[in-house]
């Protein structure tokens, strides 16, 4: 509902009601410019852009509470959310007041070292941060540069990979495996349990993750957005599943697969723990768990798989994510011209009738 109406002081006073029914009103020297205010303010409501006038005044950190309740994200998305939040030092600034400046020197600050970390945050963490916070005034600001993923991603060797399954403790040799030979992310290996494995079948089922540092804060929650899957899986890995079985038992009524010394789920900083002391014997400072991952995909992609394929394989919500994380693994379009070239030189240079009775051709004897 608006209205204009003349007042006894000569002003034109417009009002409107917004979705939520709280009235508006503002006074105009000329009955044109009051018509043409209501007229914007109707136009953002029918369009679904209406901003209360008074949101500006909300701090950020009132902001964010409102903003992240109102959000359907994963447990995992919520969690780094609330630390993207929790590292801005503007927290008390009203949202209409927050600059390009503030934006600016929260990301020059996670550039730095501080009191809880020896070195600044990687450029795709400040990235993933930013993307959560920041709104219009972060036009103007400059990120740090993200290193191309070719570049960026490293990936251990099989020769690597098998001195760390050598030297790791036998509990933990098949947490290792399920990562490198199946591409599971840590968390959803921490997650196994013994009827996700069909040992007949050779097919082993994502459904859930474990999540926290420690014993306090670990829960178990659903995969990322997408990442319930079957995952197809060699009879080498269901073998050595099938051992770890045997040896090491399974843990809980529920049971899991992996457990620490005390019979508990692990979490992210135990096998932190087992993966550094892995490293620090192997020389595979380098490499992270996650890496393992990318060893199973370069795998995939290597013996021919397309890209839905592997998509499908690692939980990707699409191909897109896919080809954006691992687009610098498929041969380019040089690969396949060199591939399809030589092929058709072996045609030519040794057909299959004469490749035994016939001397190779060179290229002197084909007039190049």
């Amino acid at each position: 509902m608006a209205s204009i109406k003349k007042r006894p002081n000569g002003q034109w006073r417009a009002r409107y009601r917004d979705e939520g029914g709280k009235e508006h009103a503002r006074h105009f020297a000329r009955k044109v410019d009051a018509q043409r205010w209501l007229d914007k303010v109707t136009a953002s409501l029918v369009g679904g852009n209406y901003v209360d006038p008074n949101a500006g005044k909300v701090t950020f950190e009132q902001w964010f509470a409102r903003y992240s309740e109102a959000q359907v994200w994963a447990e995992g998305t919520r969690d780094v959310a609330a630390r993207a939040a929790a590292s801005v030092p503007f927290a008390n600034v009203p949202m209409a007041r927050i600059s390009s400046l503030h934006l600016q020197q929260w990301v020059k600050s996670m550039q730095q070292p501080a009191a809880s970390r020896k070195q600044g945050l990687a450029a795709s963490t400040i990235h993933t941060r930013f993307n959560f916070v920041a709104s219009d005034p972060g036009a103007d600001v400059r990120l740090p540069r993200q290193r191309k993923a070719s570049a960026a991603m490293t990936i251990p060797s099989p020769e690597q990979v098998a001195s760390a399954l050598r030297v790791a403790p036998e509990s933990f040799a098949a947490y290792i495996a399920v990562c490198a030979f199946a591409g599971l992310r840590p968390g959803e290996a921490a997650g196994l349990q013994q009827s996700d494995v069909d040992f007949l079948r050779l097919t082993l089922q994502v459904s859930r993750q474990v999540q926290g540092t420690n014993a306090a804060n670990t829960k178990v929650v659903p995969p990322k957005y997408e990442s319930e899957r079957t995952v197809h899986i060699p009879e080498a890995l269901a073998q050595v599943l099938a051992e770890h079985v045997r040896v090491n038992g399974t843990h809980g009524v529920e049971g899991w697969l992996f457990a620490d010394e005390w019979g508990r789920r692990v979490n992210r900083t135990w096998s932190g723990h087992q993966w550094r002391q892995i490293r620090k014997r192997t020389g595979l400072e380098a490499f992270t768990l996650h890496d393992l991952r990318h060893f199973y995909v370069s795998g995939l992609v290597a013996s021919g798989c397309d890209v839905v394929t592997v998509q499908r394989a690692v939980g990707h919500s699409s191909a897109t994510v896919t080809l954006s994380v691992y687009s610098h693994l498929w041969p380019d379009a040089a690969d396949r011209t060199r591939a399809a070239a030589a092929q058709l030189m072996t045609a030519v240079l040794s057909p299959a009738d004469s490749v035994r009775t016939e001397p190779a051709k060179t290229a002197a004897d084909l007039r190049l």
